[in-house]
């Protein structure tokens, strides 16, 4: 299919995206409604996930709001789902919206802390190696006290910092004038090669500290927002969380971070760059001058910043609010105690969150044509139709897929609710329950590390505008990945169905008579180990 462009309106159409990609487009809006009419729902439903994935795919062609936006309304118009369907999704996924609105902009006015911190880390720390275990171990504790996406918008804004440091001085200009780092074309022809080199080195730490997010992430109720949910539905708190996922999460947490020496000491998958020593030697230089030229108002900033860097991690550890409510505070603190009074000033905080929270809003919609057209039931019947371990580690798996080509915090939602089903009818044990639960909290966080559309954290990345400048496109991320969703996912896997296997015996203490209990997935036989008797 080829595209007129002569004509404006085919011009204007998507911008300056290449022609195939606007013929791609144009060729899904018309044959949509053919299979959803003519052939079959269901099947229109998995084409329509299809076609939103490439435009997350083609993220760096064209931003994937738009043309995955036209395939949403086509597929309320047409009634793959319905508005009132997509504002549930949108009330069930209110939290991340405020989060991303309000969170990621109150980062944006911590920026001049972070980037004080993190050079200082840059410049002294010399080994790649140890540079990188920092960064992954370093955002998966934030992550486990925090949450993924606050963390992935500190590495965004570290990254962005760090590159616009050297591009404006290989641009020829100093430190104080103004510079656009997203154009190449000032640059010095003797510091091309040290860019490319300096992008390969950013790449690596970026990725090492995204997959991170999720190896801190799935360890604690507040990491992740599938986390809390699970959490609330099994009645556990924090330490009952963490313990019942420590079997899974430690060694997948240690198989991490031995990926990372892996990776940084075999240079595979797009690792193993060190930064160029021109590079490093323009961030120490950028150290040295800004420690000289820091006025005592902007030093007083500084402290601002680290006390309320410590209310946020306070705030976000004791869940003392909705996340998006810390990072409304703030905004209010920072800005009111640094001078930043403003509209404009405010303003371009937002400027980052925004575009990210409509794309989300459209990726509910998908989740919401994914629940009305049932596109899960045949893996979830499946799953739930099987017995014992089986059982479990077919959860983990079936929850890491579906969770990789969709949302997590979706596919955790629907197979906590299945579960909660079957134990309102009594067909498996409240320690199958917990078990269950177990497996669908590690299986939404550890496989779907695989695409970027599969946790929340790695899509923001992926359509930051950290992401062009270091060249991260949606292939890239899920070719850097793919060492870590090979070791991750195994290692679960090995532990959700030995570490956490149903049949394990459990002895507990009823009165004075000790009773042996013993769990085949289905039904709990105990077992009076005084005299012998059995029950179920």
């Amino acid at each position: 299919m080829t595209v007129n462009t002569k004509n404006p309106f085919i011009r204007n159409f998507l911008g300056n995206s290449p022609e195939w990609y606007k013929a791609a487009i144009i060729g899904f809006l018309l044959i949509n409604p053919v299979i959803f009419f003519f052939v079959n729902p269901y099947i229109a439903g998995w084409v329509l996930v299809g076609q939103f994935i490439f435009t997350l795919a083609m993220a760096l062609k064209c931003y994937p709001l738009q043309p995955g936006g036209l395939l949403a309304i086509q597929a309320v118009v047409m009634g793959m789902t319905t508005p009132a369907m997509v504002y549930y999704e949108i009330q069930h996924g209110l939290e991340v919206i405020l989060l991303l609105v309000f969170m990621v902009a109150g980062i944006y006015f911590m920026k001049d802390l972070l980037l004080y911190v993190f050079t200082k880390l840059l410049v002294k720390v010399k080994s790649k190696l140890l540079l990188s275990l920092t960064f992954s171990l370093t955002a998966a504790i934030l992550s486990a006290f925090l949450d993924a996406l606050t963390v992935t918008a500190v590495v965004i804004a570290i990254g962005v910092g760090f590159y616009s440091i050297y591009h404006r001085v290989a641009s020829g200009k100093d430190y104080i004038q103004t510079h656009d780092h997203l154009d190449d074309n000032s640059l010095h022809d003797l510091h091309r090669e040290d860019l490319e080199g300096f992008r390969s080195f950013l790449r690596s730490l970026v990725m090492h500290a995204a997959v991170g997010t999720a190896l801190g992430g799935v360890t604690t109720l507040v990491g992740e927002p599938q986390n809390i949910i699970i959490a609330s539905r099994a009645g556990w708190e924090f330490m009952e969380f963490f313990i019942r996922m420590a079997p899974v999460t430690m060694p997948v947490l240690a198989t991490g971070l031995l990926t990372v020496i892996f990776l940084e000491t075999t240079g595979f998958f797009g690792y193993g760059s060190k930064i160029p020593p021109k590079v490093a030697h323009i961030l120490a230089d950028y150290e040295i001058y800004q420690a000289e030229k820091r006025t005592d108002r902007e030093k007083a900033a500084l402290v601002i910043q680290a006390l309320v860097g410590v209310w946020l991690v306070v705030g976000l550890m004791f869940h003392l609010a909705a996340v998006g409510i810390v990072g409304l505070s703030v905004i209010i603190l920072i800005t009111a105690f640094s001078g930043i009074t403003e509209e404009h000033q405010i303003g371009k905080a937002f400027e980052e969150a925004l575009p990210f929270t409509a794309l989300l809003v459209v990726f509910f919609a998908v989740v919401a044509v994914i629940n009305e057209q049932a596109l899960f039931k045949p893996v979830t019947d499946f799953v739930l139709s099987l017995q014992g371990t089986e059982q479990i580690a077919a959860l983990y798996l079936a929850n890491g897929f579906l969770s990789a080509i969709s949302d997590n915090v979706f596919v955790a939602t629907v197979y906590v609710g299945e579960i909660g089903k079957a134990l309102a009818s009594d067909n498996i044990t409240r320690d199958v329950y917990d078990l269950m639960a177990v497996a669908i909290n590690t299986g939404t966080n550890i496989p779907s590390v695989a695409t970027p559309n599969g946790q929340a954290a790695f899509l923001f990345l992926l359509t930051s505008a950290l992401a062009p400048l270091i060249r991260l496109s949606y292939g890239r991320m899920v070719y850097m990945a793919l060492p870590y969703t090979i070791s991750m996912t195994l290692v679960g896997y090995l532990a959700v169905t030995y570490v956490l296997e149903p049949a394990t015996d459990i002895l507990y203490e009823e009165g004075y008579i000790i009773h042996h209990q013993k769990n085949d997935g289905a039904h709990v036989t105990t077992e009076d180990v005084a005299t012998g008797d059995t029950s179920h």
